[in-house]
């Protein structure tokens, strides 16, 4: 059975009073910590000034007043200089003769966080045998026995100093582990480098933010860990922290393609501290929010247009539509007014593509299997194809369910195949590859044999109305692919390939899904009635249910119960931390987090929470949380 603090407390107490000298220990208020039995025998001490909270002061002016330290003229002035020593406290050794004719001795250290140890002994009976050896050592001369008693003190006053260096050791030893406890819990790399570029210090999270990297370094050169891909990017930096500058840098690790951000700061001796952070979700999540607020924009610069436009569109149809019912116009008037009817109608179809690219898109996410997906593609697409042109699907992408928007995705790929057989003309072939990159993207590639982009088309591919195929395009349908990416913070490139075609890659960021295998699920919810909601609902979902209130109470939970495989918590709990610090501790044990608020999408908590993990905004069904879960194809 394990001990209590109630027992440790006491087993502690009862060591403390076996032993043969006084002890005390005040802390830095100058108040009674920890006392011992013969402390209070040995001054003859009323129990309240034995109790742990006892002043200082109170006992220095009880045994002034029974006469402890002989005559005292104003014992309040005495109380006050002895407190002020007290405060400034410095190591002892002291001997005196008390009132009562024994002798002590009284050695003092202080402690790291203030207060000090006192220890009392009572050095009568040596004192009395060294007068003995005085009257019995006549033959001795004065100085030897003088010698002798100098060096007796000054071994007490080493023996003192001894154990208050251990004591400071320890403490030291204490402080070095939790700090390096500390640095190791960051989801950051933590290191610094002398003036000469050589590791010093580092964390063991090097490997987890630059993935390939070793995590033993100290000693080693930092461009030799780093290699010189990374170590040029960030060398003009660190020169700065070398020259007592801090400093800041991003980059894209291309072996990872993880987003890294690194903060330098210079130390006292010439060399810096490093802190390396993997930003790869945070810059999705930017992207995501920067293409947002362009889409807010462009919708209130072209709603009012695109409306006027629509009217004047409406009166041309109108206008033209009468004037082919009129019999007296000539003949040749006839495809004047048809050509013109078409063109009205075909501004239309853009305004409908403007408002389309400008108007609210919401992504929705939802588990999907890529191959359910690819295959749904394939059937749609190849029927629009002309007989010599190939359409080929490589899917190397996840096999189990991702979070992605099946529609956005499917809409995209199909705008991309159908340029890539715009290009290929009556013959070639199309391939669409999917792969994971570093299991941090999704990456869609669509190439085909074609002619390949322009110089014009490279650069200027996402600009919206620009088109390569005449009055055939509307040059909305690569704008369109940008813009669905860049929602979902991800990013599109275009390129020529080396035979000549041309290639798009559509990446993604890549989140999986959640398993709706049943399972255990952990429910972190401090309101009772929504508690027992959401416990119906993941019940329905085949879900045995634990409950928690609190991150640390999840977080215990978590630590006790391995086999946890889904967490679904407010982002609004019981005390200061939130579900977004319940994500990020559980992001190392790879446990699927479903964050719910009720917060609106303009808030910056739940902006911040859909970097890490899906969002579900109350109030929700059954049905919403199901869309999750369910892996299903493009709907």
């Amino acid at each position: 059975m394990p001990q209590t603090r109630s027992d440790t407390q006491t087993l502690t107490a009862a060591g403390l009073n076996l032993i043969g000298q006084a002890l005390t220990i005040y802390d830095h208020d100058l108040k009674l910590a920890v006392c011992n039995a013969p402390f209070q025998q040995m001054f003859n001490l009323p129990d309240k000034l034995v109790t742990p909270g006892a002043t200082f002061e109170e006992t220095i002016h009880h045994l002034a007043t029974l006469g402890e330290y002989g005559p005292v003229d104003d014992v309040d002035d005495f109380v006050r200089e002895r407190a002020e020593v007290a405060r400034a406290f410095h190591p002892h050794y002291m001997e005196r003769t008390r009132a009562n004719g024994r002798t002590i001795s009284v050695e003092g250290s202080p402690l790291p966080n203030g207060g000090w140890v006192t220890v009392y002994t009572d050095i009568t009976p040596s004192k009395q045998q060294e007068a003995l050896l005085r009257a019995r050592s006549e033959e001795l001369s004065d100085q030897v026995l003088a010698h002798a008693e100098e060096l007796a003190s000054t071994n007490r006053a080493l023996a003192a100093t001894v154990g208050a260096l251990e004591e400071t050791k320890r403490h030291l030893t204490d402080l070095e582990a939790r700090t390096r406890l500390t640095t190791e819990m960051m989801p950051a790399h933590i290191a610094h480098v002398s003036k000469g570029g050589h590791y010093t210090f580092s964390n063991n999270r090097l490997s987890g933010i630059v993935p390939g990297r070793p995590s033993d370094i100290l000693g080693h050169h930092i461009a030799d860990i780093l290699g010189p891909f990374i170590y040029a990017r960030i060398e003009d930096q660190l020169a700065l922290a070398y020259a007592g500058q801090d400093a800041l840098t991003e980059f894209t690790d291309v072996d990872s393609a993880r987003r890294i951000r690194v903060a330098f700061a210079p130390d006292a001796n010439g060399g810096a501290y490093i802190l390396s952070t993997d930003v790869t979700e945070e810059t999705q999540a930017r992207v995501a929010l920067q293409q947002s607020r362009r889409r807010a924009l462009a919708a209130q610069l072209t709603s009012g247009l695109a409306h006027d436009f629509s009217n004047l569109l409406t009166i041309i149809l109108g206008l033209q539509s009468k004037l082919a019912r009129m019999g007296t116009l000539p003949d040749d008037a006839h495809p004047l007014v048809e050509g013109t009817m078409a063109a009205a109608k075909r501004g239309g179809q853009l305004l409908g593509s403007i408002a389309d690219m400008t108007g609210q898109r919401i992504p929705r996410p939802r588990a999907t299997h890529l191959e359910s997906l690819l295959q749904d593609l394939q059937t749609l697409t190849e029927p629009t194809l002309p007989q010599g042109v190939t359409l080929s699907i490589h899917n190397a992408g996840p096999q189990s369910p991702v979070l992605v928007d099946p529609g956005a995705v499917q809409d995209s790929l199909v705008n991309l195949i159908l340029n890539a057989r715009d290009a290929c003309g009556a013959a070639g072939e199309i391939t669409l590859n999917v792969e994971t990159v570093q299991d941090t993207w999704i990456d869609f590639t669509v190439s085909d044999t074609g002619s390949g982009f322009s110089d014009a088309a490279l650069e200027q591919a996402f600009d919206p109305f620009f088109s390569t195929k005449g009055s055939e395009g509307s040059g909305l349908g690569l704008p369109m692919v940008y813009d669905i990416t860049k929602l979902a913070g991800g990013d599109v490139r275009v390129r020529n390939t080396a035979k000549g075609g041309a290639a798009v890659h559509m990446r993604l960021p890549l989140r999986y899904s959640p398993s709706t295998q049943g399972g255990l699920a952990l429910l972190v919810e401090d309101n009772s009635a929504l508690r027992d909601l959401y416990r119906e609902m993941l019940m329905n979902l085949r879900f045995s249910v634990i409950e928690a209130t609190s991150v640390d109470e999840a977080v215990a939970l978590v630590a006790d119960l391995p086999d946890i495989a889904l967490v679904l918590s407010d982002i609004r709990l019981e005390g200061q931390a939130t579900g977004l610090d319940l994500a990020d501790r559980l992001k190392a044990a790879q446990i699927p987090v479903i964050l719910m608020t009720s917060l609106p999408m303009s808030d910056p908590l739940h902006q911040t929470a859909q970097k890490c993990a899906p969002v579900l905004c109350k109030p929700f069904d059954e049905a919403a949380l199901k869309i999750l879960l369910t892996p299903k194809a493009a709907t």
